[in-house]
């Protein structure tokens, strides 16, 4: 995993969680054929109760459908240019918004609303360690982050926490559901931080993914060009193999 850093610098922002010490207790459902493919998450993992926070999130959309989940935006110049590909290839993702960059930038949530994509909150500043704070100051800084999303966009469904990191804690979870959001994890991660070459991110893409998965990738904290440039690969071969879906509630 990469190294703790300073939300605001040009970092990696999204290293995969360490794999769990035991299999799930009731992990997110095995794809079917007979899985609706509409984005909505049949089960919550959060309800499961268990000492491993690892048992408890998302790592697949429970159906055939695999989702691109985009983290750390909105960015002025990096999310734009996330969203106009997108809307070339005709593909809904979720964008998980990290807070202070939502209230900065209110006009980027709202673009990512009307182009029908889904909102995921990522926390107030990428705290790396949110999950080990209080519990107040854990939902002070989700609540925080809703609130800065919803000036931008009143009454939108902010369907998900992303922990930074994925350094989940069973409190963390618990009050992003006490807060009606599902936390949402990953299962392929192309390491887009560590700013490999666009050929490598998108072959790391295309190869890891399978029916079901849920992709990270990266539409800002720090230089995006490569990650952005893969984008056009991915769309293209993931969508000719696969629905490629919004996560819903």
């Amino acid at each position: 995993m990469h190294p703790p850093a300073a939300a605001s610098s040009d970092r990696s922002s999204d290293a995969p969680p360490p794999p769990p010490t035991s299999a799930p207790a009731s992990p997110s459902p095995s794809p079917s054929a007979s899985s609706p493919d509409d984005g909505k998450h049949q089960d919550d993992p959060s309800k499961i109760k268990s000492d491993n926070p690892l048992d408890r999130v998302i790592y697949t959309t429970g159906s055939n459908a695999v989702a691109l989940t985009f983290d750390d935006g909105p960015d002025p110049n990096w999310t734009p240019k996330v969203l106009g590909k997108l809307r070339e290839y005709g593909v809904k993702a979720t964008f998980c918004l990290v807070g202070k960059n939502a209230d900065a930038y209110p006009e980027l949530v709202q673009e990512i609303v009307r182009d029908g994509h889904t909102l995921c909150n990522h926390s107030w500043s990428h705290d790396l360690e949110l999950g080990k704070k209080s519990r107040e100051e854990i939902r002070k800084d989700m609540q925080k982050t809703n609130d800065a999303i919803h000036r931008a966009v009143p009454g939108e469904d902010i369907a998900y926490f992303r922990h930074p990191g994925g350094n989940w804690t069973n409190n963390a979870i618990d009050i992003a559901s006490e807060l009606g959001m599902k936390s949402l994890n990953w299962n392929v991660d192309p390491k887009d931080w560590e700013k490999p070459s666009a050929k490598k991110i998108a072959d790391r893409v295309i190869t890891n993914t399978k029916v079901g998965s849920i992709v990270l990738l990266h539409d800002a904290g720090g230089d995006r060009t490569n990650s952005y440039n893969a984008l056009d690969r991915i769309l293209k071969e993931l969508g000719d193999r696969f629905k490629l879906i919004p996560l819903r509630h």
